[in-house]
């Protein structure tokens, strides 16, 4: 839809739907590193691209703040999957006020705007996805966040079988820090690192863990250099742009093997129908089923 290059860009927008990106301004929270759209002031950005996120809220949001930043003339080019957001980006940029083009290619839909749409629509959706205190599960969170408004019944009956840890550990894929603080209720804790890709959920972390022992990182796990640690928590993910990718869990399990010390320990939940013990048997000591129940399963695990 676009011959020229863009020169902004949130997530992996492709080339053949949006145009040429090699070497654009990445803004996407789970791009470790990526700019903060929500921080670009208003009117200034000359182009953007855009692979919707498939979550209602989170797609307002994202799609209303880069609406905001561009600048007078400037076109938001945007695709997602039918099934993955894409059938009502439409419907989205209408709310947003936006007059737009729409094609159909390759099961995505692909809208091109013109104009800078509503003000107050972009500002309401800009609102409706921003962080926010929920009392239900006392914690702060924001729409696009793995489980934002609920706690995960694998976190649930992770923290129903954890004892009390010691010494110096990480949570990887940490979320909103529900694990982190009940490994951080133990005294004998000297040092947490949490760690996730999505830099909203490290951004919610840090407001939901007030603790000095805490080093928080917006960072792939499996990329992560990590070693010597006593003992590792994790609920790891098992989806890829809404997809069901189970190496995701596998890579976690072969990050932590090499995070963890000789005798360290691994407290992993996970669905129970995810095939992560052929992957765990071969890289640790002693692998021991805990709990099985409401369709998850609690694996504690030594090297």
């Amino acid at each position: 839809m676009s011959a020229a290059t863009i020169d902004n860009i949130y997530g992996a927008p492709s080339e053949d739907f949006v145009g040429a990106h090699e070497g654009a301004r990445q803004f996407s929270p789970l791009a470790p590193g990526a700019s903060r759209l929500e921080e670009i002031s208003p009117a200034t950005l000359s182009s953007f691209a855009m692979l919707a996120p498939p979550g209602t809220a989170e797609r307002r949001h994202a799609l209303a703040l880069a609406l905001r930043a561009l600048a007078p003339g400037a076109s938001l080019i945007v695709h997602a999957m039918k099934d993955k957001g894409g059938s009502r980006l439409a419907g989205d940029l209408q709310k947003l006020g936006c007059a737009f083009d729409e094609t159909s290619k390759r099961h995505h839909r692909i809208c091109a705007t013109r104009g800078a749409g509503d003000a107050e629509a972009i500002a309401a959706a800009i609102a409706d996805g921003e962080p926010r205190f929920l009392e239900e599960i006392g914690l702060w969170s924001q729409p696009g966040i793995f489980s934002w408004d609920r706690i995960d019944p694998g976190s649930a009956l992770l923290l129903e079988n954890l004892p009390k840890l010691s010494g110096r550990g990480a949570d990887f894929g940490c979320g909103l820090g529900v694990l982190a603080r009940a490994v951080l209720a133990s005294p004998k804790v000297a040092h947490l690192t949490l760690v996730d890709i999505d830099r909203r959920a490290v951004d919610m972390a840090r407001r939901n863990i007030d603790d000095s022992r805490v080093d928080l990182k917006w960072a792939d796990v499996r990329t992560l250099d990590l070693a010597g640690l006593d003992f590792i928590v994790m609920n790891p993910p098992f989806h890829d742009g809404g997809f069901e990718d189970k190496s995701l869990g596998q890579k976690f399990i072969q990050r932590a093997a090499a995070a963890l010390r000789s005798g360290g320990t691994l407290w992993l939940t996970a669905n129970r129908h995810l095939p992560y013990e052929e992957v765990l048997k071969p890289l640790f000591k002693r692998v021991t089923p805990i709990a099985s129940e409401r369709g998850y399963k609690i694996y504690q695990v030594v090297k």
